[in-house]
């Protein structure tokens, strides 16, 4: 037997599995189960594919932008949670995803639209789920979910069809989980430009960026301020990024733990060592502050979502940002010579971004490119570009 969190939800005793059963009415939907592995069960509707996984399980608390997270690569090693309780109602618009595919394990809903509405719809979350082998469950309390994870932290999880009479040995399964690899997986395997927005006669700037699983709406925002953005794979070595003579260099966001990047990380100190400025989003914040000594910690539930405040030291104001991250900068590791702390999440204090002593370098937390969602941070490209000697 498994001990679960009493939410007050039931009147079980604690030392019995809690069963949490989706509400279908008389539906012929294949049942699904969603298994923590506290022991906790939830039972629902298969969306998607009927394949069995096992993920880390992590919730996003996003009203809208279902499309941008599924093709989100910093979801990549991940089951996604969306706490908002209707999922799917103005349907697939392919132009708006931030990669050419999905990358979560699974996608849990409380409830899936079937039928959208919207001028621009193309395809049913249904469908797409389907059609990239991607399993999900409808029909359960995110809401009990997202309590579970909020108390007792981000925690693996199984998606599945299968009725399992005795839950101890796919629990065992899950608790030798772990996300690897990612980085590698998300990023591109080529080298390729994108060009600046056609309204610039020629490239006001040009940018490397270093694909660390980037979303495409951070080539998209520079290249619409009139930059030539060449996107290198995460392996590249620094010489061949600084051989080019970009004007600058972008470090994208990606998934997992950025502790395990030892290469990447090395390669990244070359960059810092050069004179060339920096901008830095998630993964790429955290990856320049390891390379220059400081420290990560994984966060217990992480911070995802559109509507995360932060707040600016060097003005006071505070910006509503998108965020997608398990893992941050420990602000006490940083060396005062190197990097001093620039924003700070006001929900709970940790690190949000850095700026670097002496050097044409900033990284923050947070998504300033964020589409859907705020838009208060975009103005961190046009900082970035002042600092290549553009015109901002």
């Amino acid at each position: 037997m498994y001990n679960l969190i009493n939410l007050g939800l039931d009147t079980k005793k604690p030392d019995e599995p809690r069963n949490y059963k989706s509400e279908r009415i008389g539906t012929p939907y294949m049942k699904a189960f969603l298994i923590l592995e506290d022991g906790t069960v939830f039972e629902g509707t298969s969306i998607g594919s009927t394949k069995e996984i096992i993920s880390e399980i992590v919730f996003n608390t996003s009203m809208t932008g279902y499309l941008e997270v599924l093709t989100d690569p910093s979801y990549a090693g991940q089951a996604v949670v969306m706490t908002y309780p209707l999922i799917g109602n103005y349907g697939i618009c392919y132009e708006d995803m931030e990669s050419e595919r999905p990358w979560p394990d699974g996608f849990i809903v409380r409830e899936l639209s079937r039928i959208p509405s919207n001028f621009r719809s193309e395809d049913t979350i249904q469908h797409f789920l389907e059609k990239h082998d991607i399993p999900g469950i409808s029909g359960i309390d995110t809401r009990a979910l997202t309590k579970i994870l909020r108390e007792k932290g981000t925690m693996n999880g199984m998606i599945t069809t299968k009725v399992y009479a005795d839950y101890a040995e796919p629990v065992s399964r899950m608790h030798s989980y772990s996300v690897k690899g990612v980085v590698k997986a998300t990023s591109c395997k080529e080298k390729h430009t994108i060009r600046a927005a056609e309204a610039f006669a020629a490239p006001i700037k040009k940018v490397a960026l270093l694909d660390l699983g980037a979303k495409s709406n951070i080539a998209n925002s520079l290249a619409a301020r009139g930059c030539e953005v060449t996107v290198y794979p995460c392996d590249t070595p620094a010489s061949e990024i600084l051989a080019s003579n970009p004007d600058g260099i972008m470090l994208s966001n990606g998934p997992g733990d950025p502790k395990e990047n030892v290469e990447i990380i090395a390669e990244i100190k070359k960059l810092y060592d050069s004179e060339t400025p920096i901008f830095a989003i998630c993964l790429g914040h955290q990856l320049m502050a390891l390379a220059t000594g400081a420290d990560t910690f994984k966060l217990k539930y992480g911070h995802r979502g559109g509507n995360h405040p932060v707040k600016d030291h060097e003005t006071g104001r505070v910006y509503i940002s998108s965020q997608n991250h398990g893992y941050a900068v420990n602000p006490e590791s940083l060396d005062a010579k190197i990097a001093e702390p620039a924003f700070t999440n006001v929900n709970d204090g940790t690190n949000e971004g850095l700026r670097y002593i002496g050097k044409n370098i900033f990284t923050v937390q947070y998504h300033p490119e964020a589409c859907p969602g705020p838009q208060d941070s975009a103005y961190l490209f046009d900082r970035f570009i002042k600092m290549m000697g553009g015109n901002e």
